[in-house]
């Protein structure tokens, strides 16, 4: 039997494997940090949070199937993928539904971001517009992104400062030094979740013509640039402590018992096995979420 027969379960199922449910922590945390920043503040609003919530995560599911349209469509994914399948490229779906589908999650987004514009004001309609720009530009459109070596750049912003902070906007409507401070570690391990993505497939984005960061600097270097980022990640809670008297985010320290792994994976290993790096990444970015707004929360 066919990998593509293997993988083609019902319907349902074929939609939420194109979503990348294993993705998408990754929006879910700086709701949640900057959720607890405005608790802590007292301007804790729950519809907007829930409305931020649910505008993060439809976006990231849009830029997921535009990835997964467009990545197969210029070649970047093929038979020779090493990560996790993609609907597209197996076939299981056809591009114009993919697009179609990210084109219905864009606009359910812009539809709630609507009432978060109305709490917010202009400077949400602003990182609304931004955020499903970039979204589609990310993969798509004559100049993509990703293709270019920007993709880092695009997630450490939008999946850091602009998430954390813009959660935090919609419920107290000012802005917050606290939220700015802590969506900086927020952002750079969401940066190392795509860094192991691209150095995985470093040799076949190479063969694509997609010109990642990691295809530019080269596997050696992409290794650095992750332990950097984790690095940087750690030491950012001790920072604030110094600069600004606040220890409450040095509960996120708890989360380094999961860095051995991901790091002895990204160091050693090539190809497919980073699949667990992945993996790995991924729940030490949501520990170290949960740590740290529980520690807002707290502190």
């Amino acid at each position: 039997m066919s990998a593509t027969a293997q993988l083609a379960p019902g319907r349902v199922t074929t939609w939420l494997l194109a979503t990348r449910p294993r993705t998408l922590t990754a929006g879910v945390i700086p709701v949640l940090v900057g959720t607890a920043v405005a608790w802590r503040e007292g301007a804790l609003h729950g519809p907007s949070a829930l409305a931020a919530l649910m505008a993060a995560l439809l976006i990231q599911v849009g830029t997921n199937l535009v990835n997964d349209c467009y990545d197969f469509q210029r070649g970047a994914d093929t038979a020779e993928r090493l990560g996790p399948p993609r609907v597209t490229q197996l076939g299981l779906v056809s591009p114009r539904a993919v697009l179609l589908a990210a084109g219905g999650c864009f606009a359910a987004a812009f539809v709630i971001g609507l009432y978060l514009v109305d709490r917010g004001g202009w400077p949400i309609l602003v990182v609304g517009i931004a955020s499903l720009l970039s979204g589609y530009a990310y993969t798509g459109g004559p100049w993509p992104l990703a293709y270019h070596g920007l993709g880092d750049v695009f997630v450490f912003v939008f999946f850091g400062p602009v998430a954390v902070m813009g959660a935090h906007w919609v419920q107290a409507v000012r802005l917050s030094p606290l939220a700015a401070w802590v969506s900086v570690p927020v952002g750079l391990l969401a940066a190392a979740l795509l860094v192991v993505n691209n150095l995985r497939d470093v040799s076949t984005d190479a063969r694509a013509g997609k010109r990642t960061l990691a295809v530019r600097l080269g596997e050696r270097a992409t290794r650095v640039q992750y332990a950097v980022l984790v690095t940087a990640a750690f030491a950012w809670p001790l920072l604030l402590g110094v600069v600004v008297g606040s220890w409450s985010s040095s509960l996120a320290l708890g989360a380094l018992l999961l860095c051995a792994g991901p790091l002895r994976l990204v160091w050693r290993q090539r190809g497919a096995p980073l699949n667990a790096a992945l993996a790995g990444t991924a729940r030490l970015h949501a520990a170290y979420g949960v740590l740290l707004a529980f520690g807002i929360l707290t502190g």
